[in-house]
């Protein structure tokens, strides 16, 4: 008979050593609240299915070619809003893959990489996978506040403005501060939720030379299906995400995600509507948690990140998933009494606020 063996007997040492990055549970069951992973309750631009729709054409022959590895239609529409000229831009396969260059390209240094200690879990599990020195500055012990002063000097950084999974954010003003504090060293400022009402850092790049911001189309331009990210900054930092991209994948991003992400890049008013009914019923979710009993940290994301004094986090988010609503909780001992809870559609906040003040009535 076949003798199997443990898959583990052709792992190389690195494999053997990595912890992953685990991602939000994806369940298939139908009727679900679900709240725990951070995409757009509203639908992408109607710009990007008709973008989606020329790009096949009536016979979908263009699949056969290989798509722009420069992408240069979608660099120069995210140059155009940003003020910059397309060689200030990178795009890639969705921005962890376009963090994933920046951790080769430009944070690896024999001096360790400074971050939150609660913040992207995704930074931590990079930094195993290329060797990369880590040093996990904490968070403040009030409310999670982030200090960029505890940055001062001493080797590059990544933060990720608004805060994840905390939803706090900080001025562009802390930023310029922070750049200033490290003009010998690359600082990454990951923008996935800038769109939700935080300062972005872009405006800064013309000045600072060792700024690099990342962001993402999976938050608010609803496209987290289509995989797509990209990168502002120095052309001499963009030319670093580039020589690894070329040495790993000329081709990240495919002919529909290039047309679909462009189309939606340039419908600016669509953005700015979704956006807006985002922040309008998170501030709904967040004064009706309060009213519960919770305390929420003040956000600027597309999610709040609550904690009831009386009630266990890890036992409040059972009780929600018997009752098909699914929240985040996070095992870390620092916030370990926290729920992240991505804002839905009105109704889904309405089904979740019915919920909590169902089960917070019940006996503890």
């Amino acid at each position: 008979p076949p003798r199997f063996l443990p898959m583990s007997r052709f792992w190389s040492q690195i494999v053997r050593e990595l912890t992953p990055y685990v991602p939000g549970e994806q369940p298939r069951q139908a009727n679900l609240v679900k709240l725990n992973t951070n995409e757009n309750p509203y639908p992408p631009s109607p710009a990007v299915l008709a973008a989606i729709r020329a790009e096949l054409g009536d016979d979908g022959a263009r699949l056969r070619l290989y798509p722009d590895p420069q992408g240069t239609a979608l660099r120069e529409a995210i140059a155009e809003q940003e003020g910059l000229s397309p060689d200030h831009v990178f795009v890639g396969n969705g921005s962890d893959e376009v963090l994933a260059f920046a951790f080769q390209a430009l944070l690896a240094h024999p001096e360790p990489l400074r971050f939150p200690d609660i913040s992207y879990s995704f930074y931590p599990t990079y930094c195993r996978l290329y060797r990369i020195a880590a040093r996990q500055v904490p968070l403040r012990d009030e409310g999670f506040a982030l200090d960029v002063s505890d940055y001062a000097g001493g080797g590059p950084v990544i933060l990720p403005n608004p805060n994840a999974p905390t939803g706090r954010a900080i001025a562009r003003a802390d930023i310029a501060r922070l750049l200033e504090a490290n003009a010998d060293w690359p600082v990454v400022i990951d923008e996935a939720y800038v769109s939700f009402g935080a300062e972005s850092a872009a405006p800064l790049i013309a000045s600072h030379d060792n700024l690099l911001v990342v962001r993402t189309l999976s938050k608010s331009y609803s496209l987290a299906g289509l995989r797509v990210g990209y990168a502002l900054g120095h052309p001499a930092l963009v030319e670093a995400l580039v020589r690894v991209k070329d040495s790993f994948n000329s081709y990240p991003l495919d002919r529909l995600a290039l047309a679909a992400a462009t189309a939606a890049v340039r419908d600016t008013e669509w953005l700015a509507r979704t956006s807006a009914a985002v922040i309008e019923s998170r501030e709904k979710l967040s004064a009706d948690l309060a009213a519960l009993g919770f305390e929420v940290l003040p956000s600027k994301a597309n999610f709040v990140f609550a904690s009831h004094p009386g009630r266990d986090a890890a036992a409040l988010s059972r009780a929600l998933r018997e009752r098909a609503i699914i929240v985040r909780h996070f095992g870390a001992q620092r916030i370990a009494q926290w729920l992240r809870i991505t804002i839905g559609t009105p109704a889904e906040c309405e089904a979740l606020v019915g919920a909590l003040r169902e089960i917070l009535a019940q006996t503890a």
